[in-house]
């Protein structure tokens, strides 16, 4: 009985994404592929990658919410600092709340794949892209919005024709991981991790804003900032994640955590030339 390597890769893989053995279509090495996918299907466990990505979608809202909560969700408890760290402008009440809804709806989706409602789950996917759309279009007005005062983005003492460059650089990798996430959406492996990513890459203003001094505290590594590094840290159990379950990284985490590196230093190394200058005067005249 001879088994090739193509075909016994196949029945792996089948196996090891849908959690199921799979009988193969012939019966000629039937027996020897079949006890490969018992074996992977014992390895993979769909239930616990369920609860993984949910518990990470929570984690990414308590991050949120943690971030914002003195100036957005809990203002009213925190009248005179909300007063002094908020913006002024009403736009950020309206692009906060959309924000929030992406977060909990993050939450939602995960919890509702993690019960089993599927059905539900792409009934509000739609919901879900359209509220996408509409996020990227309010970060940058937002980004535009904030730089075009006088006094620049609140508690921020980078120069505004400078800093523009991270919120509008959050909102181009959240585009693109979310927008790559709803195209690869029959294939839930990737779509997973790509709307995880997508949602990490927009908690860098959340956790620069964590009331704890860490955040303000020089950055062990020259060219990452120190809150580049503390949102680096929720790659972290995606990749052990995929390590233990999967004995390697998923494309998609392993492309998707070089793209947020690399960023992060780059668009710093982007906002310092003449360029980028003009363009972010030319944005905000």
């Amino acid at each position: 009985m001879r088994l090739s390597r193509a075909r016994a890769f196949a029945v792996y893989t089948v196996v090891t994404e849908n959690g199921r053995a799979q009988r193969p279509a012939d019966n000629n090495d039937g027996g020897f592929i079949l006890a490969i996918a018992r074996a992977s299907a014992r390895a993979y466990n769909p239930q616990a990658e369920r609860i993984f990505f949910t518990t990470m979608t929570a984690a990414i809202l308590a991050a949120v919410v943690v971030g914002f909560g003195r100036t957005f969700f809990f203002r009213a408890w925190f009248g005179d600092y909300a007063a002094a760290h908020s913006p002024a402008e009403p736009f950020f009440y309206f692009h906060g709340a959309f924000f929030a809804a992406w977060f909990g709806l993050l939450l939602l989706q995960a919890g509702l794949v993690n019960s089993g409602r599927i059905d539900l789950h792409r009934k509000l996917g739609i919901c879900g892209a359209v509220l996408a759309a509409v996020m990227v279009v309010l970060g940058i007005a937002g980004a535009v919005i904030a730089a075009s005062r006088p006094t620049g983005f609140v508690d921020v003492p980078v120069p505004p024709h400078i800093f523009i460059v991270e919120p509008l650089a959050a909102v181009t990798l959240f585009a693109v991981f979310v927008g790559l996430g709803i195209a690869r959406r029959r294939d839930s492996a990737s779509h997973k991790r790509l709307m995880l990513l997508g949602s990490i890459a927009m908690i860098a203003a959340a956790i620069s804003r964590w009331p704890t001094p860490l955040v303000h505290a020089p950055s062990p590594i020259p060219i990452f900032q120190t809150p580049d590094l503390l949102l680096d840290l929720f790659l972290l159990p995606l990749i052990f994640h995929d390590l233990l379950t999967r004995g390697r990284l998923h494309p998609v985490t392993l492309w998707g955590t070089v793209v947020l590196l690399v960023s992060q230093p780059a668009r710093w190394m982007l906002a310092s030339t003449d360029t980028f200058q003009a363009f972010a005067a030319w944005l905000t005249s």
